[in-house]
């Protein structure tokens, strides 16, 4: 006769292989690069939280260095920062070494402000729209068929960022330079 299987039982074979399986899918302690990381509890957060996170982290950013910033009043632009229309893209840092901006469209803003974070260091590029057009906008395709004609992204490794980008930051300390001769100029 076969034994019953109880609830606990059946949850205790399902968290016991859950707990093997862990291994493969996540790093925890010294393996884990982004073990006490001020950033690291990010990535655990769905996409959309991360993207308004990204937001918000801009925002900050500029109350603190003294600029005039204010959310847009319509969704084709996140920001609006010394008078610039700003759409922010947010990455971490993935496993690959890349940090990869999605979701870039040809919407009604001046700048993209690409802002990346790995585990204890901080990137940030101030990308025109002009220059969005001439290397990402309609030429890296985030999707494939239909889905692939209004959305782009920019994917590079976080340590060999394409040479276009050089004078649109890249430290984050440059960046915040870019957007601070913004408020100068008003």
């Amino acid at each position: 006769m076969r034994h019953q299987i109880t609830d606990s039982d059946a949850f205790q074979m399902l968290a016991s292989i859950a707990a093997k399986l862990k291994g493969h899918y996540v790093r925890e302690g010294p393996d884990d690069p982004w073990a006490g990381s001020p950033f690291g509890w990010i990535r655990a957060l769905p996409s959309r939280q991360v993207g308004k996170i990204g937001e918000q982290l801009v925002e900050g950013l500029c109350k603190a260095m003294g600029l005039d910033v204010k959310s847009s009043e319509d969704s084709e632009a996140d920001l609006i920062i010394a008078g610039r229309r700003v759409e922010v893209k947010f990455s971490t840092l993935w496993e690959s070494g890349h940090y990869k901006f999605q979701q870039i469209r040809d919407q009604n803003y001046e700048f993209v402000v690409c802002l990346g974070v790995s585990p204890f260091d901080v990137h940030c590029w101030v990308i025109s729209k002009d220059l969005l057009r001439q290397y990402v906008i309609g030429h890296t395709p985030q999707h494939t068929g239909k889905r692939g004609t209004d959305t782009f992204w920019l994917s590079f490794k976080a340590t060999s960022p394409p040479e276009w980008l050089e004078a649109c930051g890249g430290r984050l300390a440059k960046a915040c330079e870019i957007m601070r001769e913004w408020q100068a100029k008003r």
